[in-house]
């Protein structure tokens, strides 16, 4: 199975520790959603936008730590999307994005320029 990953989970980032053993495939840009900062870590809602991320394949047990780091509180939910490497589980976010700060260029790894 695939994941897309578009925050914390890519590469060099705070929560990249999670992918140890998972194989990366590739970068994407996936259209028809949008970046939102949430601080620590971003969420990604449907929406007008580009949202560029990684994609990975991972296994049932990664899938399930995952789960469980995501979608605990139902903060999270996970969405089947297609990619070059075939469907993969995006991680969509499930609350209000009133109060948060669009991140315009799609890019969490270029969230401080589009302050």
């Amino acid at each position: 199975m695939r994941i897309i990953v578009y925050g914390s989970l890519r590469r060099k980032q705070g929560n990249s520790h999670w992918m140890t053993n998972a194989q990366w495939l590739g970068d994407h840009a996936i259209d028809g959603y949008e970046l939102y900062s949430l601080g620590l870590y971003p969420g990604v809602v449907e929406g007008e936008g580009t949202v560029y991320c990684e994609v990975y394949r991972i296994d049932a047990g990664t899938l399930g730590e995952l789960d469980a780091l995501r979608t605990k509180g139902g903060e999270y939910k996970r969405q089947l999307v297609q990619t070059p490497y075939g469907s993969a589980w995006l991680y969509v976010y499930q609350r209000s994005i009133d109060d948060r700060r669009r991140i315009v260029s799609g890019d969490w790894l270029l969230r401080d320029a589009s302050a």
